[in-house]
């Protein structure tokens, strides 16, 4: 799926060939689109770590529960995005661009590129520090 942009999705998450990708909580109809080759991608997690985790926060508990869990399974040089509701989706959330920004850096990661994920949901991609790897 493209985005505004026209830019596909994967491209705009990072996504290259033979990564893991993880989607967590991510919608049951959400739809990467088409996927470099050897891409390999989960919507439950699984063993090792993965180069990109695109993890769906419809609110600030789902993001404070589980967080933790992500930034553990994400490869040292691994992209984190976390996601959360536009409010034009029109469904109500009390979770915004900066909330989730200022959550990301409290837990000591560093945002580094926000996009428009589809209609109903913006993210913002979380990395390691490069001092931290």
């Amino acid at each position: 799926m493209a985005g505004y942009s026209g830019t596909p999705l994967p491209r705009k998450l990072g996504i290259k060939p033979e990564f893991r990708v993880l989607l967590a909580g991510a919608p049951a109809d959400f739809d990467l689109g088409e996927l470099p080759a050897g891409t390999e991608v989960h919507r439950r997690a699984a063993a090792g770590p993965y180069d990109v985790i695109l993890g769906f926060c419809p609110d600030r508990a789902t993001l404070a529960r589980r967080f933790t869990g992500w930034r553990g399974r994400l490869a040292v040089d691994g992209g984190l995005w976390l996601a959360w509701l536009k409010k034009s989706s029109g469904v109500p959330t009390d979770l915004g661009e900066n909330a989730v920004r200022e959550y990301g850096l409290a837990q000591g990661l560093v945002d580094n590129k926000v996009a428009a994920i589809d209609d109903s949901w913006s993210g913002l991609r979380f990395v390691v520090r490069r001092a931290d790897r």
